[in-house]
């Protein structure tokens, strides 16, 4: 529903209507003369193409949904617009619903005002139902006629693509991607066979120039089942992973987003898409600070892709253990769990628990992420930690208890996180306990305080 709105933004749309300040009409004969209320006649019917049509105020209000509206067509009881409001012996209006449940309520008071009423008829107010009526059909057939207009831009557009080729092509698709946030755009390129000939654009000869926009258009589109069968060609994939590690930064995180929604298809497995210099392009893209959206795309498709043990096992061996391990302290909460799920699945591969033993700063950085951001961050830092651990308890488990593990374990033990979370961590402290005498290991976890 249209909310109501701030006072600063409230004067600019009041000022359409010729309302002054307290949300009252102050000259409602000149807003009839200047045909703010339908000119003498109207009445709230809508000619076009010699066709009369009553719309339905509910309807229309539904539709135009968050637009700024005039507080004088607010509902002070509800804070939303009135379609059928009534006055009181007050002076003050109020939908007509709203007021009746307030009397309901065994009220016999003024909302606003609190005074009590000395009579408790209600009068419709016709002058401001037909303000409000005329205002949001004017603002209903204004938001009609942009998206026919749309529309009318996207198939043309398309008919073009079917003619025109180099420079031009580009030109048709940088002009169909800027229409295609509109939705009504959306639908119409999808309603009209868009997808199928943006798909036919790409391919083993395509340019990067058409590549980059025929992506960009393609990533804000529904496809079917058939549209992501055509895409995941061999040909086509080489072209997006191509982009992925030579195009502009939106273009990178473009055709991640598309590779990922071709991975959610029943048509497609990580298999079919993975490839060294897919997962390469992903790991320059996580790594880039400047682009925050291109971090999230690249952890949530590289997530997607170590679904698969062939893909896991390509994964680590181009080294993308150490490299997310390193910056690891980078990531805000949500790509922090992201990239702790793809370790998590690294760590099930025994090359994958070499890698994280071997990586100086495994241990340490997982440490320090314990009870910090979420449970499910510190369920999926544990589980690595035990993964390693487990590999080289005599070595690992020093280097943890050095690194403040024990009380962290301690901590969560005694938290209320799940019993599953806490029984791993029983585990864990077990492990890291059985290389010291128990003093010394009290000593090292500095835990004198907390057991006293």
């Amino acid at each position: 529903m249209p909310m109501y709105q701030p006072s600063g933004r409230r004067r600019e749309a009041d000022s359409e209507l010729g309302l002054g300040g307290g949300g009252q009409v102050l000259d409602v004969e000149t807003a009839v003369k200047d045909g703010i209320l339908g000119g003498g006649g109207g009445g709230g019917f809508i000619c076009e193409g010699g066709i009369t049509e009553k719309l339905d105020l509910k309807e229309i209000v539904e539709e135009l949904e968050n637009i700024e509206v005039p507080s004088v067509f607010i509902c002070p009881i509800s804070l939303e617009p009135m379609r059928d409001p009534v006055t009181l012996c007050t002076g003050q209006t109020y939908e007509r619903s709203n007021i009746l449940k307030w009397f309901s309520l065994g009220h016999i008071t003024c909302p606003t005002t609190m005074q009590e009423l000395w009579d408790d008829s209600i009068t419709p107010n016709n002058t401001l139902h037909q303000l409000i009526y005329s205002w949001f059909s004017q603002k209903y057939l204004a938001m009609k006629k942009r998206s026919e207009d749309v529309q009318g831009r996207a198939l043309e557009l398309l008919d073009t693509l079917k003619k025109v080729k180099g420079q031009a092509r580009v030109r048709a698709l940088k002009d169909l991607r800027q229409v295609v946030g509109s939705n009504s755009a959306k639908n119409t390129v999808e309603d009209n066979g868009g997808v199928a000939l943006i798909s036919s654009l790409l391919g083993p000869f395509t340019s990067h120039a058409v590549g980059s926009e025929a992506i960009g258009i393609l990533v804000n589109l529904d496809l079917d089942a058939e549209s992501r069968r055509n895409l995941v060609q061999p040909a086509k994939i080489s072209l997006m992973v191509d982009m992925l590690n030579e195009g502009s930064p939106e273009t990178k995180i473009n055709c991640t987003r598309l590779i990922e929604t071709l991975l959610d298809g029943d048509d497609c497995g990580a298999d079919t898409v993975s490839s060294f210099s897919l997962v390469v392009g992903l790991l320059r893209l996580i790594k880039e600070k400047k682009h925050p959206n291109g971090v999230l795309a690249g952890l949530r498709l590289l997530k997607a892709l170590c679904s698969q043990e062939p893909v896991r096992n390509s994964v680590v061996s181009i080294g993308a253990i150490p490299q997310l391990i390193e910056i690891l302290p980078n990531f805000d909460p949500e790509c922090l769990e992201l990239a702790l799920h793809v370790l998590d699945s690294l760590s099930s591969l025994s090359e994958g628990r070499v890698a994280l033993k071997d990586c100086p700063n495994t241990i340490p950085n997982l440490v320090k992420l314990l009870m910090r951001v979420s449970e499910s961050c510190t369920q999926l830092a544990l589980s690595i930690l035990w993964a390693v651990c487990k590999l080289a308890p005599e070595e690992c488990a020093s280097q943890a208890v050095e690194a403040g593990l024990a009380a962290k374990l301690l901590l969560v033990i005694q938290s209320g996180c799940n019993p599953v979370l806490k029984q791993r961590s029983a585990e864990l402290l077990k492990l890291c306990s059985l290389n010291y005498t128990a003093t010394l290991f009290i000593s090292k976890c500095k835990l004198t305080r907390t057991i006293q």
